[in-house]
């Protein structure tokens, strides 16, 4: 059973997005491209409640297919690492189930299974876990409520790379941020198996006001298609246009 490459999107934000499309719209159509997004709504240690702008994390997580968190700043590392292996499992049970449908019939799945066979599958799953491959785009959210946060993120993105990079799949990781004014999202790390470039990155950027997280998805999507052919962003025009982008 092979799954291919895993493929997503984890979304670091504080607020909710104020500018262009539906966020949760794109992550749908992510998710039908292959490509699982997962979001993190962070919050300050001190805030001792949520802001209204966060429960649209739950819902592009869940449009993405991926996995949504809410957390302080001082859990950030953790939760970036849980959500991203998370978001895994959860994408390679869906594999799964849908072979077992294929093999046994529409209406089984895992839980299904007798307990000892789903033992098995389980333990399936779980070295799929470690031996797939893996490419996680990290979007960044930089505008000015985010600014005091981002040496957080910094060290969390570091985290994250170390433990990812014990697992025996390969591993590839790139870092964009947003809002930028000419390009809506700007690369701050190109495709790399490391993010150990990760400790120089947030010291030069310049914060902004507004929040357009929906056509920063979509971007984030593009540099995915970039990634797999270069050639299909040179002509300016849209790669999923006949799919309904």
């Amino acid at each position: 059973m092979k799954t291919g490459r895993l493929k997503q999107i984890l979304l670091l934000t504080d607020g909710c997005s104020n500018h262009g499309e539906d966020p949760a719209a794109v992550a749908a159509l992510a998710r039908n491209q292959g490509v699982t997004v997962n979001v993190i709504g962070v919050l300050d240690d001190r805030q001792n409640s949520r802001p209204k702008g966060l429960d649209e994390v739950e819902a592009i997580a869940e449009a993405g297919g991926g996995i949504s968190q809410i957390v302080y700043q001082k859990s950030l590392s953790q939760t970036v690492q849980m959500v991203t292996r998370q978001a895994m499992t959860q994408t390679i049970q869906g594999i799964v189930n849908k072979e077992l449908q294929e093999i046994l019939g529409k209406n089984q799945s895992l839980e299904e299974l007798p307990p000892e066979q789903r033992g098995e599958v389980v333990e399936v799953v779980d070295e799929l876990g470690e031996s797939s491959a893996l490419e996680v785009l990290v979007l960044v959210d930089v505008s000015a409520s985010m600014h005091h946060k981002l040496p957080t993120v910094k060290d969390a993105l570091f985290d994250l790379s170390l433990s990812l990079n014990a697992r025996s799949g390969s591993n590839q990781f790139s870092v964009y941020s947003f809002p930028d004014p000419k390009h809506t999202i700007t690369q701050m790390v190109d495709w790399t198996p490391e993010l150990g470039a990760v400790n120089r990155l947030f010291s030069k950027l310049n914060s902004g006001g507004y929040t357009p997280t929906g056509p920063a998805l979509r971007q984030a999507l593009y540099a995915f298609a970039a990634k797999s052919d270069p050639s299909c962003l040179e002509d300016g025009e849209d790669p999923y246009e006949e799919t309904g982008w």
